[in-house]
């Protein structure tokens, strides 16, 4: 996708059963005007396409720090937010709804739509479910980071959470990345065992973990609920790249201050970050501190030192929604 691009995205994230379908085909889009829907789970496109589209804008000049704020309100049953970006190609908007009492229900944490439309004549063109958008996009965006900042020998993963995008997180890690083993770390024994258990089925060696194993780590990736740090930041090896996606709350982080001081800064949009990442804002990071965002990185105008941890933090922005659904659209056209 071509063009700049704007709008701001949803969060991802927590210890929940995988998704009830595994990304599919995506039906007949259809003549601008005339909605292809796709069904409830099903994204279309693989984990690496989806890398690739995220790369592809970003290359192309999509600056993500002109994204503005995400409307977010909130409902009796937790949060309801509002993500809408454009290009000269396509408009899209997520309804996405973060309900956190859902998990224990057996029903998804996020739920919503996405509708994409014609940039031109803005009639609507597909229909994606939103929640199946968001766990296939977060792992995109988190694959290109860490592609970039982990060492090219990397093999130990180590991984917060049994949720959905633990699952998307594997997936995408395992097409950029030469991993050859995952330490699952999650609250509750039985779905870190599940998701063991499909690292195996991946040709991984998979193992439940504590929060300690960070210390052994190449790869640290937290995909949580959580609100305060998962781990001790002085354990993590200065050879290590980490990534947390969890939350787009000022009050909420997965890391520590001790992490976020002695490491190199990565995020999509120091806009974004600056608004909304707990990681960061509550460990004193400020628009004076080196942050570099995920373009920079991209297109290799970023450092990316060898005597520190690089963390990355992501809290989400629209525009990728938009290049993963564009994507979409345009192969189911083909």
């Amino acid at each position: 996708m071509t063009g700049e691009l704007r709008g701001g995205l949803g969060p991802v994230g927590a210890d929940a059963p995988p998704p009830a379908a595994p990304v599919g085909e995506v039906g007949p889009a259809g003549q601008v005007g005339q909605v292809g829907e796709v069904g409830q789970g099903a994204v279309g496109l693989t984990p690496a396409e989806a890398v690739a589209a995220i790369e592809q804008v970003l290359l192309d000049g999509l600056d993500p720090e002109a994204g503005p704020a995400r409307s977010a309100m909130p409902v009796p049953a937790g949060e309801l937010l509002l993500m809408p970006a454009a290009s000269a190609a396509y408009t899209g908007v997520k309804i996405a709804g973060v309900a956190p009492a859902n998990p224990a229900a057996g029903l998804p944490r996020i739920t919503g739509s996405y509708l994409l439309l014609d940039g031109p004549t803005l009639q609507p063109v597909a229909l994606l479910d939103g929640a199946a958008l968001t766990a296939l996009r977060t792992p995109a965006v988190t694959a290109a980071a860490l592609r970039r900042l982990a060492a090219p020998d990397a093999a130990h993963l180590v991984l917060f959470g049994a949720g959905p995008q633990a699952y998307g997180h594997l997936d995408a890690l395992l097409g950029v990345l030469p991993l050859t083993r995952v330490t699952v770390v999650a609250r509750s024994e039985r779905p870190a065992e599940a998701l063991a258990r499909y690292a195996r089925a991946r040709g991984l060696a998979a193992a439940l973990g504590t929060p300690a194993d960070v210390a052994d780590a190449d790869v640290v990736v937290c995909c949580t609920t959580a609100r305060t740090p998962l781990f001790d930041g002085s354990l993590v090896p200065a050879r290590a790249a980490v990534a947390a996606v969890g939350s787009h709350e000022v009050d909420a982080r997965e890391v520590d201050e001790l992490l976020v001081g002695r490491s190199a800064l990565y995020v999509e949009a120091r806009s974004a970050a600056l608004r909304e990442a707990g990681d960061l804002l509550m460990a004193g990071v400020t628009a004076a501190d080196e942050l570099w965002n995920l373009a920079e990185l991209v297109r290799g105008e970023a450092p990316v030192p060898a005597d520190r941890p690089r963390f990355f933090k992501s809290v989400g922005m629209a525009w990728q929604d938009l290049a993963v659904a564009a994507e979409v659209h345009r192969r189911g056209l083909r």
